[in-house]
Parts: structure tokens; sequence; C-alpha cells
């Protein structure tokens, strides 16, 4: 399985290894497929909630999503943004309730909830952000 490049405002999370930049070696992964396989997108929330098994990949990006948030994504490069966009996007408008698992994990002081709050209502929106 590949990642699930899920990030959940949450996800601008694409693997922090301590380098100035995210390592690329997940960029060819094909998130729409990933989001469009019910069973794939499973394994993979499961995995970030803590409720399921993970590949390594799934595992990096669980161990990585707080960093990312702190971070503001800052080390993504451009293909890891839109990519965090395009999961972004089809969390907030077409799996709305595990959006609201992911932050309540991810966020449960609401830090950046508030601080990402245009970003979210730009998304559902159908706008265009800056991650």
């Amino acid at each position: 399985m590949k990642l699930f490049a899920f990030a959940v405002l949450l996800v601008c999370a694409v693997f922090v290894t301590g380098q100035e930049s995210y390592p690329d070696r997940y960029d060819n992964i094909d998130v729409d497929e990933i989001l469009s396989n019910q069973r794939l997108y499973q394994k993979y929330f499961d995995c970030v909630m803590g409720k399921g098994k993970c590949t390594p990949d799934g595992a990096e990006l669980k161990d990585k999503i707080p960093e990312a948030l702190k971070n503001e994504c800052a080390q993504c490069n451009e293909k890891q943004k839109k990519g965090a966009e395009k999961v972004l996007r089809f969390l907030i408008t077409q799996k709305k309730d595990d959006f609201k698992l992911l932050e309540e994990k991810y966020d449960p002081e609401g830090i950046y909830r508030k601080k990402y709050e245009e970003q979210r209502k730009a998304l559902e929106e159908g706008k265009d952000v800056k991650v």
C-alpha cells in the first residue's frame, strides 16, 4: 500500500525527518487512487487514528502529522502541498465525520483549528488554498 497522503491540515504532513525539506520518496503516490478506494482509505484512516495496523509509510505519516501541523508544512515541496490540499478538500467535503475525528485526535485544544479556519472555509467553498 502507498502513503495516504492525507494530511489533515492535519496532513500538510508529508513525512518529516529532520531535514530542511521533507523527503520526496512518496511524491509519486496516486492520492486519487487511495481517496477513491474505500478499502485503502479506511486502512490508512484507521492507522492514523491508532485503530489499525500501519504500513511503514502510514506509520511514518501518523508519526509526523503533529510536526507538520506546527510548521505549517513549511518543509513541503509544491507537489506535497498540492497533495495535502487535495486530501484536505476530500476530507472536508466528503468525509466530514472523519475530518472531525482527526481534529479531535491531532488538535484536541483547537490550536490549529483556529489557525487554519480560513483555509478550511475556502476548501469547503471549493476555492484554492495555499497550504
